[in-house]
């Protein structure tokens, strides 16, 4: 009597990573990255102190926390689901889809920050203000954090998909020989 036996999480071959799980872990990072960047935005923003001189100051040292964590949960997460979805069975391939959904991911975001920023651009109060020290202060602050936050979340994406490595198992199934003894 044959045993048959069923293989599960085949091993992505080199070179041919698994798109759809990348784009899955892009899909995870922003949704949790908007979220909870909301969250926290109105968190911080209801929090500030309208009356003093520059209230976003005061705003800046807890969003920058707020963003630095935010996008390691996120980007751990994001790393997990691209590794587990793409059934890798080596660290290089989690590590390798890893970084491509990384990448994808800082890029989305640029876009989408961008946009946002264009927006912002084109109201009247912010078109005479470019050349305030608050200003620039305040998209330096920006930068750094952004810095920061992606840094630690490249980080967290590698050790997301590391730790997301489907270990190749096989299963024994008994299928019983139904004949003529």
């Amino acid at each position: 009597m044959p045993e048959r036996t069923f293989v599960s999480n085949a091993e992505v071959g080199p070179g041919y990573p698994n798109w759809g799980a990348i784009w899955a872990g892009l899909f995870t990072f922003i949704s949790i990255w908007s979220v909870f960047g909301l969250l926290g935005e109105a968190i911080f923003a209801g929090a500030a102190n309208p009356s003093a001189a520059h209230p976003l100051t005061e705003m800046s040292a807890g969003m920058g926390a707020w963003a630095v964590i935010l996008t390691i949960i996120a980007m751990f997460v994001a790393g997990r689901v691209t590794s587990h979805l793409a059934g890798v069975v080596t660290a290089v391939d989690a590590v390798i889809h890893g970084m491509a959904m990384f990448g994808l991911s800082v890029v989305t975001a640029l876009i989408i920050i961008v946009l946002g920023e264009a927006g912002l651009a084109t109201a009247p109060a912010t078109l005479g203000a470019a050349h305030s020290p608050y200003l620039l202060g305040m998209f330096a602050d920006l930068g750094w954090i952004g810095f920061v936050a992606l840094f630690t979340g490249w980080l967290a994406a590698m050790l997301g998909a590391s730790s997301g490595l489907t270990h190749q198992r096989q299963i024994q199934a008994h299928v019983p020989h139904v004949g003529v003894a």
